[in-house]
C-alpha cells in the first residue's frame, strides 16, 4: 500500500460558506487502493472536505490534485472519474432496478450502455433483482443499487457519505466486503462513518472537528497518539459510579459499555489516583484495559464556544 502511487495530495485548502470558515486548513494524502475513513461529530466539515476532494466543491484556497488533476482549476475532469453515494437513497423509486442504472448510463453517455448495465448488475450481485421497482428493495439492496449507479462510469475514486446508515448488520458486512474488493482492484475510497466497526475496516482514517483535523493515520496509530489510559469496571449501581467518578480530576470522561463502564485519563497516574477509592469497594471489579478507538472518538469530541458537542 505504501508503495502505491498517490490518488489525493493536497494541502491548505480552505472553504466558507459566507462567513463560516467551515474548513480549515485541510490536507491530506492517500493512495491508489487505499480506503480513508472520516470521523467526526455532526456538522464537522467531513462531507464539505470530502467534496472538495473530489471536486465537487471548489476550495477558497488551498493547492493540491486528485487523480492528477489540479482541485482548484480542473474540478470538472475530477467529477468524472469520481463516484459519488450519498447517505440518503437519491435514485429513482418508481423505476425498475434496471431502469435506473440505463437512466444513469444515458446521463454518463456511456457507450454500449446495455452491457455495462448488465456487467454492473452482476457486479454488485442484484442481478436477479433487474426487474424490481426500486421502491420495493429492503435498505441492503437500495444501497447495492447505489454502489452500482456509482460504478456504472468506472470511477477510480468512490465518494461514500455514511453509505451504511439505516440498514442491518448483515448488510452492512457485505457491504463492506464488496469495499475491499473494489479497494483490491485498485479504486480508491473515501468514507465518512459514525460506526466505529466500520473505521477500523478502513486502511487510514482522520478525525475531522469543526473544520480542523485533529489526528490521522491507522486506526492503531489514531489510538496510540491520544495516549489514553483506560480502565474497565464492573459492578452494581454503574449509574451511581458513573455519576461519582466523571467529574473527579483525573477522570476525562466515563462511557458505558454494556454491563461496563470505560473510565478514560489522559494520564495514568492521575487516574488510578482518581478511581483508588472506587477501587478498594469489594463490590466492583476493575480491570486495566487497552483504549478503543470509540474511547478516542469520544474524548476527542470537542466542546465549542456556543456549547455544541
Amino acid at each position: 500500500m505504501n508503495d502505491a502511487p498517490l490518488v489525493i495530495d493536497v494541502t491548505g485548502l480552505n472553504k466558507y460558506f459566507g462567513p463560516k470558515h467551515v474548513v480549515k486548513d485541510f490536507a491530506l494524502q492517500v493512495r491508489q487502493g487505499e480506503i480513508y475513513g472520516f470521523l467526526g461529530p455532526n456538522g464537522s466539515g467531513k462531507t464539505t472536505s470530502i467534496r472538495m476532494l473530489c471536486g465537487l466543491l471548489t476550495p477558497d484556497s488551498g493547492q493540491g490534485t486528485c487523480l492528477g488533476f489540479d482541485v482548484l482549476r480542473e474540478a470538472p475532469k475530477i467529477k468524472r472519474e469520481v463516484g459519488y453515494m450519498t447517505q440518503r437513497f437519491s435514485l429513482w423509486e418508481d423505476m425498475t432496478v434496471r431502469e435506473n442504472l440505463n437512466f444513469v448510463a444515458q446521463m454518463f453517455e456511456m457507450p454500449n450502455r446495455r452491457r455495462a448495465v448488465d456487467d454492473t448488475l452482476s457486479r454488485i450481485g442484484i442481478a436477479e433483482r433487474a426487474d424490481q421497482l426500486a421502491g420495493a428493495l429492503s435498505g441492503g439492496w437500495k444501497q447495492r443499487l447505489a454502489l452500482g449507479a456509482c460504478l456504472l462510469h468506472e470511477p477510480r475514486l468512490l465518494l461514500l457519505d455514511e453509505p451504511t446508515a439505516g440498514v442491518d448488520p448483515k448488510a452492512r458486512r457485505d457491504f463492506w466486503t464488496q469495499i475491499h474488493a473494489l479497494a483490491k482492484q485498485g479504486i480508491s475510497i473515501l468514507v465518512s462513518t459514525h460506526y466505529m466497526d466500520e473505521a477500523e475496516r478502513c486502511h487510514r482514517l482522520a478525525y475531522i472537528a469543526y473544520g480542523t483535523v485533529l489526528v490521522k493515520g491507522t486506526s492503531d496509530e489514531v489510538i496510540a497518539h491520544q495516549s489514553l489510559s483506560t480502565w474497565t469496571v464492573t459492578g452494581p449501581d454503574l449509574v451511581g459510579l458513573e455519576d461519582a467518578l466523571e467529574h473527579r480530576a483525573g477522570v476525562a470522561h466515563v462511557t458505558p459499555f454494556g454491563n461496563a463502564l470505560h473510565v478514560v485519563g489522559t494520564d495514568a497516574e492521575s487516574l488510578r489516583e482518581a478511581i483508588a477509592p472506587f477501587r478498594a469497594d469489594p463490590r466492583f471489579k476493575w480491570l486495566q484495559s487497552a483504549a478503543t478507538l470509540e474511547d478516542v472518538f469520544i474524548h476527542l469530541m470537542p466542546t465549542t464556544a456556543d456549547g455544541r458537542q
